[in-house]
């Protein structure tokens, strides 16, 4: 079974018959400079970072090794943080189907492909070759980002009618920018749910995306809950109320006018016990 759990047992038996071939006998005659060693390519990265379900590819590249003998079954790929082995050659050690080792016949790459990346994915990933001289090891730091959206603001927003709703989403932390980023009101999407013609996104993509939802003359229909997401990040949300301008006036002088009552009222019946006590002092 080519994808099946080691126990730490089989890594030393694996690694002792030379599927990580630590038995090999190093030769003291051999010229270094014969030796394999890895490319220094752009491909070969020290640091990868994919997003939260996206797709890793870890890439070695390793070259003489016909040179010398080795076989391909010493390149091997070790996940650092538990030393698990996770390939020998193109046999795979692991029952988790996102790994996939990539490899053309006659080609010099071995690539670690994982799928569906988890954030228990992030770390230290190490490439080993067994050859005649010693082990050589590249390492790759796997960095796994979630993006993440929010909207500018507190989590409510009160307009009048007439006047303007601005919302502004910003998306972050996407290595590659939203393809969409979607609005919606009350769960329902403001796209196509709506054709009034005074509402408008405006998106712009990059590291740092933003979207902003421009809803004009609003009315008191507009209130409730918005929401602005992507395909690979959970929803940021704000509450917008919108109301007559001059019922909050009046609202705001009502509330102060009441204010003022409870007030004189206290300070109406404070009086005379202050009076009280300025006599029995006296």
């Amino acid at each position: 079974d080519q994808k099946s759990i080691l126990t730490d047992n089989d890594w030393k038996k694996l690694w002792m018959r030379g599927g990580i071939n630590a038995d090999s006998k190093l030769d003291n005659n051999l010229d270094s400079s014969d030796s394999p060693m890895f490319e220094d390519s752009e491909l070969m990265a020290h640091n990868t970072t994919v997003q939260l379900g996206g797709t890793a590819f870890l890439v070695c590249k390793v070259s003489g090794v016909d040179r010398v003998g080795v076989n391909w079954n010493q390149i091997s790929w070790i996940r650092r943080r538990d030393w698990h082995i996770l390939s020998s050659g193109a046999q795979l050690y692991t029952n988790d189907e996102r790994f996939a080792i990539l490899h053309t016949p006659g080609s010099n790459m071995w690539t670690l492909q994982i799928k569906f990346v988890q954030r228990r994915d992030h770390g230290m990933y190490e490439c080993q070759v067994s050859t005649p001289t010693g082990i050589i090891s590249h390492f790759v730091n796997l960095q796994v980002v979630v993006p993440e959206a929010f909207i500018l603001g507190s989590g409510e927003l009160h307009v009048d009618m007439g006047s303007t709703i601005n919302l502004v989403c910003i998306i972050e932390k996407s290595p590659t920018p939203p393809q969409y980023v979607y609005w919606q009101k009350n769960d329902r999407l403001i796209n196509y749910y709506d054709s009034r013609r005074d509402i408008s996104i405006e998106t712009t993509p990059g590291p740092r995306t933003q979207s902003r939802l421009i809803i004009r003359e609003p009315q008191i229909t507009d209130s409730g809950n918005y929401t602005c997401s992507a395909s690979n990040t959970e929803p940021a949300s704000i509450y917008v109320f919108v109301s007559k301008g001059d019922n909050m006036a009046a609202i705001s002088r009502r509330k102060t006018s009441s204010a003022d009552r409870i007030t004189h009222i206290f300070r109406s019946m404070l009086a005379p016990c202050l009076l009280l006590n300025t006599v029995v002092v006296r």
